[in-house]
């Protein structure tokens, strides 16, 4: 009983307080890496010759080093460099302080001082020049550290006097890379306290201009060209030893030369330089002009190409110059005429009369020194002349594009050199034809071809090279020719074009939209013979599936645009064309005004009021759809049905805003199905009810996802907000098809993985769109970066019902629209699809079928660009063009010229396959904006790839026949 009590006792006045230990400190792990140094520092010393030495030294620099071991592992290279003998060893050493100079974020001043220490003490030349490469990687690196830059600049000085040129050509470029002007230097390098000593560092360069060594007079030129693009002004007095080194025995100086002419022509182009040997002066671009006009003759193809470049440059010579070089003879305005009274005053002098007995032999002779009162070089004569007709291809190609430029600023140069560009017309290379062509369609506005000249130029239209004709067929667009003869002369050519090449149809006809539209008094004489029309006598109405007769519908049409009369010699069945070809080929037809036999049609044509009308609709209909605060509010549906069929119809009327129209129309139809998936009635039913629905509302969210991709991938000219938007309302489809696949599955568990992709993919939008969340606060995904807390540590089930309601209580987001928002298009111009005759080849076989597709703001096209081919039995083949296959006929235009090979197995009746243009894709390399930083975003590691089909399918008709045995 006393222990009983006791227990009691015990029981009542004692109190047990349990303290919860306290939490550890988490204990922070180090990760330490094998030290650099260290590592490199034994392979060093266990190295048992220069040899082996050698190459730990190449396996090191194959390796990334930090910058937190740079200073290190420099440290250990310059205590290795100083024990070694071999100077290889040496020279591997020093380039490697050169390439760890260059480490990102680490600061090289540390090891100026060794560096410039290794210089006075190094014996070896080569290892010399490297230290000196070394030195000028450190002094471009500290470009604020002016002490270190004029220490480097008094070592280069000191050392340009080094027997080895390969030091001489270090010094220079470093004078060249470091040096300024308002820098005096002395003459061995160091300070001099007199003021003779002291000289800038463009006089230390020139001195070099007359080296011994080709190499190093070449260094100099390169290094005062370097001055001149680090914005420092070069002096004039410079000029005439450049002159005199474009007769230099070495073709590098030479390049060289030509190229300091050019420069100083251009910063002294009115100062006066007196002619030698003669009182003449002329202004420096004048005779720079001449000088480098000679070296087109010269010797090295290399210089030739240099020279005829940059005489396209030179745009402020004067015109009798410019002409010069078209010329091969010397022409009077360049050269120095006496006066009558200075040769009447010579004949006086010198005592002498006209005997009689001579016929003629008082006759008045001009005697000519071309050497000494000419204002030119009598080699320069002709320059282009001679570049015209050089051996190598690739100097014609040169004087051609020089040709262009000047003649596009000199009216009158592009009228005298037009005969010479004809003329290229026949050359060898295909290159050089083609660039003729290119050449002669930017000076067209300029100039006026005569018969003779466009006889010259349609005889390319035989060419066998697509590329040649089709380019003849853009420079006859743009062409002006003197009289109607030669309009018909064009048009029977291209007939003939068009009938010996049936694929060029489209290019043909419009080159003659536009000969008809730029020439329509010419073309209106010739009206009754191209229609074959007769006063008195009806004639037979031509096949309206003749080419060739459309042809020539669409250059009378077009002429008949600027000349009302024109349509008073039409007969009636040309009425009935006009009205057929205008529903047909709109883009080639112009809309007319024609009244007579009985047929009235009057053309609309967009202008300007009605584009911006249409801008005005397009805006207010935005402005509709962004009163929709709730996507569940009644008639919000209805009004986005109106709205997307009002769009999707003025894209079709009005092409300047297909793109923007197309893009609203599908970001509505995203808005649209995503509402009816969230439909009050299907989640507020059990889910075995509503599996139909279910059903339903997984393909909306799969339709959702695959035009957001559309939405952010076929359309330029997106803007940061755009791009947001669209990734909001991919997040949203997300959602949807976590909640859909979480009501549908009965486990958990796979769900984990799929919240915390989805997590990711909300924190993903938060940091690359950081500047444009104030605009998605009260949107889905505002909501829930605002519970982005929770949700981290939530449970899958929680995570799926806050999903589910902000899903439902989410408003639509307004779209605003970028100044220019373009779609990517592609039509297929060839196949046609319309033969019936297939394309027969043996099984096992391939056979070749031709693609011809014109792009439009497609970026990148080399490499997202696919040619999709689908059987009939279901197999699809896509095929990736060479980058070879694509040209650039204009700006945000390409076009595809390529062969896909079929094949397939035995078929016992023909059948159609589907080719069509495919627009690959990747979320990894998604095009990003400018606006999106690349280094502060990390790559996602699941990366979406998929294409999206941007052209109609065209239909071709194929039959594989069985091998025969």
């Amino acid at each position: 009983m006393a222990a009983h009590l006791k227990k009691r006792v015990y029981e009542e006045y004692s109190k047990v307080i349990q303290i919860p230990p306290e939490e550890a400190p988490q204990k922070k792990l180090r990760l330490s890496k094998p030290s650099k140094s260290a590592a490199l520092h034994i392979d060093l010393c266990k190295a048992s010759g220069s040899t082996e030495a050698l190459q730990y030294l190449l396996q090191f620099a194959r390796k990334s080093v930090e910058a937190d071991s740079v200073e290190g592992v420099i440290r250990i290279l310059l205590e290795h460099y100083y024990k070694e003998t071999d100077n290889s060893v040496r020279l591997k050493i020093v380039s490697l302080l050169g390439l760890l100079s260059k480490t990102k974020g680490f600061s090289p001043d540390c090891i100026v001082d060794d560096a410039i220490n290794a210089l006075t003490t190094e014996k070896s030349h080569q290892v010399l020049a490297q230290l000196m490469d070394t030195l000028l990687v450190i002094g471009s690196r500290l470009p604020d550290n002016l002490s270190v830059r004029q220490r480097l600049i008094e070592m280069a000085c000191k050392h340009l006097a080094d027997t080895y040129f390969g030091v001489r050509n270090k010094c220079l470029e470093v004078l060249g890379h470091l040096g300024t002007v308002d820098s005096p230097l002395s003459r061995d390098g160091e300070a001099h306290p007199s003021l003779s000593g002291l000289r800038d560092v463009q006089s230390v360069i020139s001195d070099y201009f007359g080296d011994q060594e080709p190499r190093v007079r070449t260094a100099a030129i390169k290094a005062m060209l370097q001055l001149h693009e680090r914005g420092m002004k070069i002096n004039q007095i410079i000029y005439e030893q450049a002159c005199r080194l474009l007769s230099d025995d070495y073709e590098q100086v030479r390049s060289a030369a030509v190229q300091m002419v050019w420069v100083l022509s251009q910063l002294y182009p009115e100062s006066i330089v007196p002619i030698p040997s003669s009182n003449e002066e002329v202004r420096l671009v004048d005779d720079s002009f001449g000088k480098i006009s000679h070296m087109v003759n010269d010797g090295s193809w290399m210089v030739r190409v240099q020279a005829a470049k940059t005489l396209g440059s030179m745009l402020q010579v004067s015109h009798y110059f410019l002409e010069q070089t078209l010329d091969k003879k010397l022409m009077s305005d360049l050269r120095r005429k006496r006066t009558a009274h200075e040769r009447a005053k010579e004949l006086y002098a010198s005592g002498e009369f006209s005997s009689g007995r001579k016929w003629a032999d008082d006759a008045p002779k001009e005697r000519l020194d071309t050497n000494a009162v000419n204002l030119i070089a009598s080699g320069a004569c002709g320059a282009f002349v001679h570049g015209l007709e050089d051996e190598m291809y690739e100097v014609r190609i040169a004087a051609v594009e020089a040709l262009s430029l000047l003649a596009q600023s000199s009216p009158s140069f592009a009228e005298k050199c037009l005969d010479f560009l004809v003329d290229m017309f026949n050359d060898e290379i295909e290159e050089v034809r083609l660039q003729s062509i290119h050449v002669l369609r930017e000076i067209s506005t300029n100039i006026i071809l005569r018969e003779d000249q466009l006889d010259t130029v349609l005889a390319v239209l035989e060419d066998k090279s697509r590329d040649i004709r089709e380019a003849l067929h853009e420079l006859i667009c743009y062409t002006n020719v003197s009289n109607k003869e030669c309009v018909q002369l064009a048009l029977l050519e291209l007939l003939k074009n068009l009938n010996k090449y049936p694929t060029d149809r489209n290019s043909v006809w419009k080159c003659l939209k536009f000969l008809g539209s730029r020439h329509p008094t010419l073309v209106l004489p010739l009206v009754p013979e191209l229609l074959s029309t007769h006063p008195y006598f009806d004639t037979p109405e031509p096949d309206m599936d003749d080419p060739a007769y459309i042809a020539v519908l669409v250059l009378v049409f077009n002429a008949a645009q600027a000349c009302p009369t024109m349509s008073s010699l039409f007969s009636d069945h040309t009425f009935r064309h006009y009205a057929y070809l205008r529903d047909s080929l709109s883009h080639l037809v112009p809309a007319l005004r024609l009244a007579g036999r009985g047929v009235e049609l009057v053309g609309s044509a967009a202008g300007p009021g009605s584009v911006e009308s249409a801008q005005v609709f397009l805006q207010d209909s935005l402005n509709r759809t962004n009163t929709i605060h709730s996507l569940e509010a009644p008639g919000s549906q209805d009004l986005l049905d109106f709205t997307i069929r009002d769009l999707q119809r003025l894209g079709e009327l009005q092409t300047e805003l297909a793109g923007a129209a197309d893009f609203c129309a599908t970001y509505l139809r995203c808005q649209l199905l995503l509402m009816k998936a969230l439909q009050e009635k299907f989640w507020n039913m059990a889910v075995p009810l509503c599996l139909k629905q279910n059903v339903m509302a997984t393909a909306a969210a799969r339709q959702i996802l695959e035009e957001t991709y559309k939405l952010e991938f076929v359309y330029s000219g997106l803007e940061s907000r755009q791009v947001a938007t669209v990734h909001h309302v991919r997040l949203q489809a997300r959602a949807l098809q976590l909640v859909l696949t979480a009501r549908t599955r009965k486990g958990l568990e796979p769900l984990v993985s799929s919240c915390d992709k989805f997590l990711q993919e909300v924190d993903s939008f938060q940091r690359q769109f950081l500047t444009e969340l104030p605009h998605f606060q009260e949107s889905f995904v505002g909501k829930l970066l605002e519970l982005m807390p929770r949700l981290s540590s939530c449970k899958t089930v929680e995570l799926i019902k806050i999903l589910q309601s902000t899903l439902r209580q989410s408003s639509m987001l307004p779209l605003t629209l970028p100044q220019q928002l373009h779609r990517a298009t592609a039509t297929i111009i060839e196949p046609t699809g319309e033969s019936d005759n297939p394309l027969k080849f043996t099984t096992g076989l391939v056979v070749a079928l031709d693609i011809d597709a014109t792009l439009e703001h497609v970026q990148d096209p080399q490499s997202r660009v696919k040619v999709q081919v689908l059987y009939p039995d279901g197999q699809a083949h896509v095929i990736t063009p060479k980058p070879g296959d694509f040209r650039k006929p204009g700006p945000d235009r390409h076009r595809l010229i390529t062969q896909v090979y079929l094949s397939h197995s035995a078929w016992t009746d023909p059948g159609h396959v589907e080719v069509s243009l495919l627009l690959a894709y990747s979320s990894s390399t998604s095009s990003k904006p400018s606006w999106a930083d690349s280094d502060s975003l990390p790559p996602p590691e699941g990366a979406i790839e998929g294409t999206i089909p941007f052209s109609k399918s065209v239909k071709v008709l194929i039959m594989p026949k069985p091998a025969r045995r």
